[in-house]
């Protein structure tokens, strides 16, 4: 396969000396239990071995079993289902919370990260789970296709069929889709502003507001962030070109205002919150998402979380500035979501 991203050089040594001395004490320790499980550099592998790598989430369980925390469950129910995405049916995970009285509740969409390439609605159940117990909502995590063996469009084109399914059938899970707002995290982040933009244009049910966690908004490899932070981890600079190379099927792919949402129309969206982590390549790509989105005219809120890296968002269990981040959203969420 011809790569469309030029191959970038990584410094696993360089990369964790780097991240940990400007980590806080509680986002270090994720990082060497991380470290200790020894992923291998994602650029190196394929995209099947790839998907068995540690995964941030396996170290924040690491670090929760070695420090013997008591980590009390969220307070939700889960049911795993499956939704007819846009080629066939994907799974789903709902979750519901169990302490909130009768509803109906309101309704999220949430879409998990992982490059288009790696990672699932496990990977990120924290994520999901938190916003279920701390918002009082249903909260719908949607799987989607993912590349290379389903490049670019796939996933954008099963997330906004899942975001559609799920407001048609929201009914059912106790959930009121007049409440509605869309939630992603990494290339989620990237999809649900891509989502909100997709439902404005086909006249769709229109989200009451969208939270996109250190979201993917453009393509160049050049940004202040991709710079100061591209030997960084979990995420760096090479593992971002290996990303988008395996998603696209041409350079020209990456100028889709899908991808390069700072070239969309940002006009007339719902109030977006974008949070951002200062130890990640993407963060230049939050701040230039919402200079773009006020610029359109829409509105928007972003802030950077400092001493925490990209991931930090479902480590709320181990990672002060996760739960912190964690109940900014759910404030924002409440905002539009009251009934």
């Amino acid at each position: 396969m011809t790569s469309v991203v030029p191959a970038l050089a990584q410094d696993g040594g360089a990369a964790m000396s780097g991240a940990m001395t400007r980590a806080d004490d509680d986002m270090a320790r994720v990082l060497e239990a991380l470290q200790s499980l020894e992923p291998k550099p994602l650029p190196e592998l394929s995209a099947e071995e790839a998907r068995e790598q540690p995964t941030p989430a396996d170290a924040v369980a690491k670090v929760i079993e070695e420090d013997g925390l008591n980590v009390p469950e969220p307070a939700v129910s889960k049911q795993d289902i499956t939704y007819p995405a846009a080629a066939g049916d994907q799974p789903a995970r709902v979750y519901v919370p169990t302490d909130a009285g009768d509803g109906p509740f309101p309704l999220v969409v949430y879409v998990h990260g992982g490059g288009w390439v790696i990672a699932d609605i496990d990977t990120y159940d924290a994520s999901a789970a938190a916003l279920s117990d701390k918002l009082d909502a249903v909260v719908i995590s949607l799987e989607y296709r993912h590349a290379p063996e389903h490049p670019f469009p796939a996933a954008h084109e099963d997330v906004l069929a899942g975001y559609e399914w799920a407001v048609e059938n929201s009914g059912q899970y106790n959930a009121d889709a007049d409440r509605l707002a869309l939630v992603g995290e990494s290339v989620g982040g990237n999809m649900v502003v891509a989502t909100a933009i997709a439902a404005r244009d086909r006249q769709l049910t229109e989200p009451d507001h969208v939270v996109s966690v250190y979201p993917v908004a453009q393509a160049s490899l050049d940004t202040e962030s991709y710079q100061a932070n591209a030997e960084a981890i979990p995420l760096n600079r090479a593992m971002m070109a290996w990303f988008f190379d395996l998603t696209v099927t041409e350079a020209s792919q990456l100028s889709d205002p899908r991808i390069s949402l700072v070239d969309a129309d940002l006009s007339d969206l719902p109030p977006v919150t974008i949070i951002n982590a200062d130890i990640d390549p993407l963060l230049s790509d939050g701040t230039m998402l919402a200079e773009a989105i006020e610029a359109a005219g829409s509105p928007v809120e972003q802030r950077t979380f400092d001493g925490v890296t990209h991931e930090f968002f479902g480590m709320a269990a181990v990672v002060e500035d996760a739960a912190a981040a964690q109940d900014y959203a759910v404030e924002r969420l409440e905002a539009d979501l009251s009934d």
